[in-house]
């Protein structure tokens, strides 16, 4: 597919990879595309499978304003360290077409850049982030195998009330060392693992989601999952999914339906349940952190959690086991 919007028309379900160019704005003319910009939530962002830590990264931008965000937790000290950084809206200028493409938010003390190679190529990460307050400087140079990738998921698809959703995502080998402060983490192309999340989407005012997402490697391929719990509109495809090696080791992108989340209880650390309806989906988390987020701006109010710890349970037809993941919860206004 070349693009998300032709003539106007925008293209729904699932994709068998991501359109040449997204620009969900396409499907608007006039004032009400103008309005439309500032509806229009759009970011890059990875998650990090490494045994010695959770770690994230994004570039966003909401086009009233633009951000970026990465943390790192070491998994044995428990230390979290994490920086931020703001920008005028829509000065990032996510790009349309995504492969072959170089975003990057650069401040003074503050870089986070992506060169992305061809579509199955190589891909690299560099974080140049200096030390602030009590809070450790981060960099990092790292290198992904777009040869050795899942399947991608690319959907898009209305939302309940009055949105609109694009996402596409996908697993990498990575490799190369990120450092917080006199720490290095090497990363090894065979064991771990990076999740890539773009998103270009109106998002309803009234916003609420649950998610989680996790990935491991086997001798036949990446094995792993995105789910998501939102009110979609019935009949359409979300952006829940396994990802499984496929006959012959050639990756498969499966499309689920009907997530749910239960948690064990009420703690802030407590275990949550995952599943989809038909089985093909059961697993378990077990936190062993959380960030939280929380601004009340007005009309404009964020409610957001993410835990990092670890899935366990039913993939496919595959058992995994303690295998380093997210979830997270949003209840906004935006």
């Amino acid at each position: 597919m070349e693009t998300l919007v032709t003539d106007g028309h925008r293209a729904t379900g699932l994709f068998g990879g991501r359109p040449t160019r997204v620009n969900p704005l396409d499907g608007f003319s006039g004032p009400r595309r103008a309005l439309q910009r500032l509806r229009l939530k759009e970011w890059i962002g990875w998650t990090f499978m490494h045994p010695e830590l959770s770690a994230s990264m994004i570039l966003q931008d909401a086009n009233y304003l633009a951000s970026s965000e990465i943390y790192v937790r070491d998994a044995t000290s428990k230390r979290l360290t994490q920086h931020a950084a703001n920008a005028r809206g829509g000065s990032l200028a996510l790009p349309e077409v995504l492969y072959g493409s170089s975003p990057a938010f650069e401040r003074r003390g503050y870089r986070i850049a992506y060169d992305l190679g061809p579509l199955g190529g190589t891909h690299r990460i560099h974080v140049d982030v200096a030390a602030k307050g009590d809070e450790p400087a981060i960099s990092a140079e790292l290198e992904l195998d777009g040869s050795r990738a899942s399947a991608p998921l690319s959907v898009s698809q209305p939302l309940i009330p009055r949105g609109e959703m694009y996402t596409h995502k996908l697993i990498f080998p990575v490799a190369g060392a990120l450092t917080v402060g006199d720490h290095t983490y090497a990363f090894d192309a065979e064991r771990d693992l990076v999740i890539l999340d773009e998103h270009k989407t109106f998002l309803p005012y009234r916003t609420h989601w649950l998610w989680g997402t996790f990935a491991v490697q086997y001798a036949d391929g990446i094995v792993g999952a995105n789910f998501c719990e939102r009110p979609d509109v019935p009949g359409t495809p979300g952006e829940s999914c396994l990802w499984l090696p496929g006959l012959g080791g050639v990756p498969e992108c499966v499309p689920l339906d009907q997530v749910a989340f239960v948690a064990e209880s009420h703690d802030p650390l407590a275990r949550w349940h995952g599943f989809s309806k038909d089985g093909r989906l059961d697993v378990t988390f077990v936190p062993d952190g959380r960030k939280d987020v929380k601004h009340q701006l007005g009309v404009i109010a964020i409610d957001y959690w993410q835990l990092y710890g670890t899935w366990s349970g039913t993939v496919g037809d595959r058992q995994v086991e303690a295998v380093r993941g997210v979830m997270e919860k949003m209840d906004a206004r935006l």
